[in-house]
């Protein structure tokens, strides 16, 4: 029987509101295939009561496709819910890849400093 660890794909979130309408959802893990759907479900539900939602983004490891994936869903989402879906907090690797799939025209990224939650 083979005793090594696996390690498997992970995101947790916690959301937090603000006045305003205002929600933000801090992910924490890796937005990889078999936990974007639940990135996406936590999101969207927020969506008929939230005007603006941030994803802060500052304690995710990693993603890939998949993960960019969800979070493009989730900007159509938002779009027709007239939402807005908010991107802070970004790693280098994120960054790369909206880089890479001219996503940073379609995105709202915002930084940390100033960001009016209050």
């Amino acid at each position: 029987m083979d005793h090594s660890a696996t390690v498997l794909p992970t995101l947790a979130t916690e959301t937090k509101y603000y006045k305003g309408h205002v929600a933000m959802v801090v992910c924490r893990g890796r937005l990889v295939a078999g936990s974007e759907d639940a990135l996406y479900e936590t999101v969207r539900a927020l969506m008929p009561m939230q005007k603006r939602i941030i994803l802060n983004l500052a304690e995710l490891q990693y993603t890939h496709s998949r993960g960019l994936g969800a979070l493009v869903r989730l900007y159509v989402a938002g779009r027709s819910e007239g939402c807005s879906v908010e991107l802070m907090h970004l790693s280098r690797q994120i960054r790369h890849l909206l880089g890479l799939t001219n996503l940073f025209d379609v995105f709202t990224v915002i930084g940390g400093n100033g960001v009016n939650l209050m």
